[in-house]
């Protein structure tokens, strides 16, 4: 199928194609830099087209259907003044990349690290964001998640209310800036992730319904009208989502998506719109010999998202592992409950380390029905957990971050069981030191009848979690610059020490052959009393076997170790060292001799290695 969208060529022509099977005429309306109406031929599938030679890169223009009146491309690649003015043409081939070696990142090197363009600098740009990259090389992160860039109304948003997919947001600095971040962070052996929508499209300066049957009048999703992926004229709308998977990856270099809510998309084809998406991007990595991740945030627990297309699956990379973050956050944080009320037990974070589903099945109260599959046997590559991430921070009242629920003894060993996980962890902006500034939700939008809708939903949403009046209002500016995470703290006191936590963490996770594997049957857990677990990880040539032992109750609890086995002390959170008041230097790790018999106090998280090579599971 064809492409929508610009194509600008290096002899300055440009190749204009929009697709809009119902209507009669297509009219180019060029704006700038010379005013001038241009018939548009239309051409199989729906679409219209218009080559233009000798075409000034600088060219703003608009589309204007059967004579309605102007809009903006669907398909637009930028929209310099925003979403309801003329999009702009961009030559891709002008910006001189320097990454030809860049191959990415393999499954077990990933560690993420999600933020959000806009509060993550105060300049809240991608160019901005460039300085920070040796920092967070240091600290051990192998690739940036970053929150949707495709442009929004005004110039503060979360990036899910995008009106267009193609659009790189022009407050965060347009396609230029996209591409010197990406860039510059293969150049530090980063890779680059991007958060993208396609169940539903923001609702200001959304002009595709004078374009086009986009949207489907069977399904309805939680934002309104589902995408139509399934019924009359589809072809052109899977194509226009389907491409710009391989838009990002060809244009921008982009390593890995991150797939919205991939439940709300409604399918019912023989060849679904994933496996779709699927194919087209391995065409494109056979092409340029870079991979590009696909993964998935779904509320299915079903492992036929993360199985391949040939047994049957979606065909997705990896997946968002939500149970584990609902495990642990319950064992950690006392006013979890009253959140995720059908998770609190310790067995749970143990399934949830040998399986991935904690739901696999069984009757589960808060969705009044049996929920989920089994998950056990499938890789932990297959899997990303993390402690926080946008919305699990931004979905509370008061944008709390887990620094500002528990304390700092709950916050390392909570770093501790996300890091020896046998997953792809992710950390969200600022939690490696602590960061406690709130991450509020906050837009920008310009119609007041949307803003109020808005702020209503919110307040409806939050209201079982108590009284919401003085909640911060989202279109407010100061609810976005009291968001902006604060790295003049990062290096002091306690944050400092979280960090170099957080830093030796990565460290043993890249370099001990045992957190290497990312195999789930080289793992096995033991549950001691209420609270207590044991996590053994051991290496894929089974010469290595590390023990992870935690406490989430207030009570000591004694673990007594294999026979016959020696083991030595890697780490331990309740060495002066880590904490929140040592004023030191970290000393010299020494894997001292552990006794048959240990004791671990609340919240406190040790690692123990097996010093001999005789103990079997």
């Amino acid at each position: 199928m064809l492409e929508a969208g610009t194509f600008y060529r290096e002899n300055q022509s440009c190749l204009f194609r929009v697709w809009a099977p119902l209507c009669k005429q297509m009219v180019l309306h060029l704006v700038s830099p010379e005013d001038k109406e241009i018939e548009m031929t239309p051409q199989a599938g729906g679409y219209f087209v218009a080559d233009i030679p000798n075409l000034p890169v600088s060219t703003l223009y608009y589309y204007r259907p059967d004579n309605q009146q102007d809009y903006p491309d669907p398909a637009s690649h930028f929209q310099p003044e925003g979403v309801h003015r003329p999009s702009k043409v961009v030559n891709h081939h002008s910006f001189s990349w320097t990454d030809q070696a860049w191959r990415g990142i393999p499954a077990e090197s990933l560690v993420i690290y999600e933020l959000h363009v806009g509060t993550f600098t105060q300049e809240g740009t991608f160019e901005a964001i460039i300085p920070r990259l040796q920092d967070l090389k240091e600290l051990g992160i192998t690739a940036l998640q970053l929150m949707p860039v495709a442009q929004f109304p005004g110039n503060r948003n979360w990036g899910y209310d995008g009106a267009y997919p193609y659009a790189v947001q022009d407050s965060y600095g347009g396609p230029e800036g996209l591409k010197k971040l990406v860039d510059g962070a293969h150049a530090n052996g980063m890779a680059v992730i991007l958060d993208v929508v396609y169940n539903h499209l923001g609702p200001e300066g959304n002009y595709f319904h004078a374009f086009g049957p986009y949207f489907s009048e069977t399904y309805k999703t939680p934002w309104g009208k589902a995408v139509n992926f399934d019924e009359a004229y589809s072809d052109g709308v899977r194509d226009y989502f389907a491409n710009n998977a391989v838009f990002w990856s060809r244009y921008y270099h982009i390593d890995g998506l991150r797939l919205d809510a991939i439940h709300e998309i409604f399918d019912r084809g023989a060849v679904h719109f994933w496996e779709y998406v699927g194919q087209k991007l391995r065409r494109e990595s056979m092409r340029t010999g870079r991979k590009c991740w696909l993964i998935a945030e779904s509320d299915l627990n079903d492992p036929k998202v993360i199985r391949s297309n040939d047994t049957g699956g979606f065909g997705f990379d990896a997946q968002w592992l939500d149970d584990f973050h609902h495990a642990l956050y319950v064992l950690i944080h006392e006013g979890g409950k009253e959140r995720y009320a059908d998770f609190g037990a310790i067995h749970q974070l143990q399934k949830a380390y040998e399986a991935g589903y904690v739901h696999s099945g069984e009757f589960v109260k808060a969705r009044q029905r049996k929920f989920g599959k089994s998950s056990a046997g499938i890789s932990g590559e297959h899997f990303i957990v993390f402690n926080q991430n946008h919305d699990q921070i931004g979905n509370r009242i008061y944008g709390e971050r887990l620094s500002m629920l528990v304390d700092f003894d709950a916050l390392k060993i909570a770093a501790g069981a996300l890091l020896v996980s046998p997953y792809i962890p992710m950390l969200f902006m600022g939690e490696e030191y602590g960061d406690e500034t709130p991450f509020y939700y906050f837009v920008s939008h310009s119609d007041e009848e949307l803003i109020k809708m808005v702020c209503k939903g919110r307040k409806e949403e939050f209201s079982a979690f108590g009284n919401c009046d003085d909640a911060p209002e989202p279109h407010d500016i100061s609810t976005f610059k009291k968001s902006v995470i604060a790295w003049d703290i990062a290096r002091k006191g306690k944050h400092k020490i979280l960090r170099d936590w957080f830093k030796k963490l990565l460290r043993l996770r890249k370099t001990h052959p045992a957190l290497q594997s990312l195999n789930k049957n080289h793992i096995w857990c033991n549950v001691a009393g209420q609270n207590g677990l044991a996590l053994y990880r051991r290496s894929e040539g089974e010469q290595h076997l590390l023990l992870a032992l935690f406490n989430f109750g207030p009570e000591t609890v004694k673990y007594t170790l294999p026979a016959g086995t020696k083991w030595g002390m890697l780490l331990n959170s309740d060495d002066p060292c880590w904490q929140a008041d040592f004023n030191g230097a970290e000393p010299a790790t020494a894997a001292d001799d552990v006794k048959k018999t240990v004791s671990v106090k609340p919240l406190q998280f040790i690692i123990l290695e097996q010093q001999n090579q005789d103990i079997t599971n």
